[in-house]
């Protein structure tokens, strides 16, 4: 067996002496593990971080084996993203979330996503609105989508400004008026295209809507709390110049 594609580094852990077995979001075979001899060298080492573009070869036996990775670095991101603090727990963050989808399903828009983000992460006014993004469309991926598009009151596609706690569908203006306390607010990055990067307070109440769903419709039934890297993530965005 045998395929190649590109992929994304996810993560890398030490496998025996010298080995490691390398994690990867690839473009057509889904997130995928395999091994890299001599991928725990120091030599190989500084090349396998996450973030980084790769070119993968994977050959095995069995199409059921770990199988073996040979790499190329294409992308090395992994410097500028991991030395600093938003963009290291964002990586860090997407990879808690890329982890809840079954191993080797194709999820190619995903992927490109990924690719588009990791590219920027290293913008602090960027990447809680990517980070957002990303979340909500995980959501979808694992069956749990928004329906963000119409009004769950009137069916208006117009005024959308906020989103229903237990259903999960938007809500006009005008129809949630009443109720908007109990509410959450809706950016309209999560729905549209900007022309600027978003407020402060925009991405706050975004990472609150997704964070809701993301707890109570996949971690909570996993039994499972939201990432560490996600507190960690919405912090680091706080501080002066984050």
């Amino acid at each position: 067996m045998e395929w190649s594609d590109e992929g994304i580094i996810l993560g890398v852990r030490r496998h025996g002496e010298s080995s490691a077995i390398v994690e990867l979001m690839t473009a057509s075979h889904g997130r995928h593990l395999g091994l890299v001899r001599g991928g725990g060298s120091r030599r190989q080492a500084a090349s396998l971080q996450a973030g980084n573009g790769v070119q993968v070869t994977w050959r095995a036996r069995l199409d059921e084996h770990l199988g073996a990775f040979a790499l190329e670095v294409t992308a090395p991101r992994a410097g500028r993203l991991m030395g600093q603090a938003h963009s290291a727990f964002a990586l860090s963050h997407i990879g808690s979330l890329v982890r809840l989808l079954p191993e080797r399903d194709p999820h190619p828009a995903l992927h490109a996503m990924l690719v588009t983000m990791v590219e920027h992460l290293d913008h602090p006014r960027l990447t809680g609105m990517m980070v957002a993004r990303f979340e909500l469309t995980m959501l979808a991926e694992l069956g749990f989508g928004l329906d963000l598009e119409s009004c769950a009151a009137t069916g208006g596609r117009n005024d959308l400004l906020y989103v229903s706690p237990k259903s999960g569908r938007a809500v006009s203006r005008d129809a949630g008026a009443p109720w908007q306390a109990r509410l959450f607010n809706l950016p309209y990055f999560l729905v549209g295209e900007v022309a600027e990067p978003p407020l402060p307070e925009d991405v706050e109440a975004a990472f609150a809507l997704t964070g809701h769903f993301l707890a109570r419709r996949v971690f909570d039934p996993r039994g499972l709390p939201l990432p560490d890297a996600r507190a960690s993530l919405i912090a680091a965005l706080k501080r002066p110049g984050g």
